[in-house]
């Protein structure tokens, strides 16, 4: 029997999924959704996976099939932390949960103003804000702006200066959020931005993503619930 919980997982999975296709997009790459795992047989943009696992138990060399592990980089999201990819030369380079608020909780005031990025200006100032000067701002191209399901959330300071932001992603049992920064104050000082941001577009759905270390502790204080493992996979 599948618990309230594994559901939650499988909806996470899936939601991050969606994501890494719709960044792998913006870069012109094209990827596949099966039954049992989301993969792109090219190298995926910079920290995003090449495969993330949609159901418990997928069988390791089918999926490392799937990949490009010639490409320097090449990596796995086990999503249920139950698959062993060391014979396909994969080693463990970190572990998380997954995380879970429910759409009542109560919504966190933010004494920032907030808007979602829609033209390439707008999104490029986030991305610097994101980057904090790791020369990466690139990755977030303007094509990401044509995904429907994609919602880059700004939070800007009295002068109007991008302070803090996430990614949100939309899918129809869940919205999931990545990429949480903010330069000063880390997550603590991003998060009711953002969960006022998501509470106000999507006052129905739940919200999910994954967290680990400083990180994971940050969300948990801002309402959010582990709710199971994943494993990152790196090949080499």
């Amino acid at each position: 029997m599948t618990t309230p919980k594994q559901l939650i997982i499988r909806a996470a999975a899936r939601n991050n999924a969606e994501w890494c296709a719709a960044m792998s997009r913006s870069h012109g790459l094209m990827s596949e959704f099966g039954l049992q795992a989301w993969a792109a047989p090219a190298r995926t943009p910079l920290y995003y996976p090449d495969a993330v696992t949609l159901v418990p138990g997928v069988d390791p060399a089918v999926l490392a099939a799937r990949i490009d592990t010639t490409a320097a980089g090449a990596s796995v999201k086990d999503s249920f932390a139950d698959l062993d990819l060391t014979e396909a030369g994969f080693h463990v380079l970190f572990e998380a949960q997954w995380i879970h608020r429910p759409a009542s909780a109560p919504a966190i005031a933010s004494d920032l103003a907030w808007g979602v990025a829609t033209d390439p200006d707008m999104l490029h100032a986030w991305a610097l804000a994101w980057d904090d000067g790791n020369r990466n701002a690139d990755l977030f191209r303007p094509e990401l702006l044509d995904d429907p399901a994609t919602f880059v959330l700004a939070g800007r300071s009295a002068s109007g200066r991008v302070v803090t932001g996430a990614v949100a992603s939309r899918s129809d049992q869940v919205v999931g959020i990545s990429n949480v920064f903010a330069p000063d104050g880390g997550p603590d000082a991003a998060w009711p931005v953002v969960l006022e941001a998501v509470h106000r577009l999507f006052p129905t759905l739940p919200v999910v993503g994954y967290e680990h270390g400083d990180g994971l502790e940050a969300a948990m204080r801002h309402g959010f619930e582990p709710v199971g493992p994943l494993r990152i996979w790196l090949h080499g």
